[in-house]
C-alpha cells in the first residue's frame, strides 16, 4: 500500500493568516513552511542556517506558492527573537499562529554536562518558546484569538538516556503548555503540543539512523512506515486551522505508535 497522500487537506480557514515558525529552515521546520505557504497563509519563519533558509524561499516562490519572509535568528537572543516577531507583524499582519518548533536535540551524557550546557540547551529548547508565545499574545488577543503549537517530543516518555538535558527540556514544554492554555484560553488563544516521533529527517538519517535505529523503529512502531516531516506538518495544519478549534491544553503525539 503507498504512503503517499495524493489528496492532502486543504483549510479554508488559514488562506491569508499571518503564521510565525521557529526553526523553519531544515527538518520538520521546513516541512511547516512548505505546507503552510501550500495553504495559501503569509508565513514568516526564522533559523540560523542562513544559506538553506534562503534556499527554501527560492524554491516555493518558484513553486508557484507566496513565498515565505525569512528572517535570521539565534533564538539564544530573546531580543532577536521579539524584533523577528515584530517585523512578522509589520510585513504579514498580525500573527494568528505560532509553531514553536526550533530545537536541538544533539546527544550528552549526565558526566559531561556543565552549568553552561545546560543553560544553553534550556535556551535551544525550552526559553524561545514561552518568549515567542509571550510577544505573540497581545496581537492574537485583539483579534479574537489564535493557535499556539509548542513542539514537545516522546523522548521523555519514553526515558531516552543520551540527551537528559534535551530530555528535560521537552517534559517541560507539555508543562509550560498546560499552564499557557489556563491562562490564554479566556482570550481565545489555543495552545497545544505538537509531539513528534522519530521524524525521517535529513539530519537524524544521516546522524543516528543505522541497523540498529532501524531494528528499534521495527521492534517499537505499531506502524511499519517510516515517520516524515510532512506526517508533523498535516498535524500542526489542522491544529492552526478553524477545524480545531475546540483543541487546547493537549499533546498531539505522532510517532506511528511508539509511546
Amino acid at each position: 500500500m503507498s504512503t503517499d497522500i495524493t489528496h492532502p487537506a486543504v483549510y479554508a480557514s488559514l488562506a491569508g493568516k499571518s503564521v510565525f515558525i521557529t526553526g523553519g529552515g531544515s527538518g520538520i521546520g521546513e516541512s511547516l513552511v512548505r505546507h503552510f505557504c501550500a495553504q495559501k497563509s503569509r508565513v514568516t519563519f526564522v533559523d540560523i542556517a542562513e544559506e538553506a533558509s534562503q534556499k527554501l524561499v527560492a524554491d516555493i516562490a518558484a513553486a508557484g506558492d507566496p513565498a515565505p519572509l525569512f528572517i535570521p535568528c539565534d533564538l539564544r537572543n530573546v531580543d532577536d527573537l521579539r524584533d523577528a516577531v515584530d517585523r512578522a507583524v509589520a510585513e504579514n499582519g498580525p500573527i494568528n499562529v505560532l509553531c514553536n518548533n526550533a530545537g536541538s536535540d544533539d546527544r550528552h551524557q549526565t558526566e559531561d554536562v556543565t552549568v553552561a550546557y545546560w543553560d544553553d540547551r534550556m535556551a535551544v529548547n525550552l526559553r524561545h518558546q514561552f518568549f515567542a508565545a509571550q510577544a505573540v499574545r497581545p496581537h492574537m488577543k485583539a483579534q479574537g484569538g489564535g493557535s499556539i503549537i509548542n513542539f514537545g517530543s516522546i523522548t521523555w516518555m519514553v526515558g531516552d538516556p543520551d540527551c537528559p538535558a534535551y530530555v528535560t527540556a521537552k517534559a517541560a514544554v507539555y508543562g509550560m503548555t498546560r499552564a499557557l492554555a489556563r491562562e490564554l484560553g479566556p482570550e481565545r488563544i489555543r495552545v497545544n503540543c505538537m509531539v513528534p516521533g522519530w521524524v525521517m529527517t535529513e539530519r537524524q538519517v544521516r546522524l543516528w539512523l543505522n541497523e540498529a535505529g532501524e531494528r528499534q523503529i521495527e521492534e517499537r512502531q505499531c506502524l511499519p512506515d517510516r515517520l516524515q516531516p510532512s506526517d508533523i506538518a498535516r498535524m500542526a495544519l489542522f491544529l492552526a486551522a478553524d477545524d480545531s478549534r475546540m483543541c487546547t491544553s493537549q499533546q498531539f503525539i505522532v510517532d506511528g505508535g511508539w509511546v
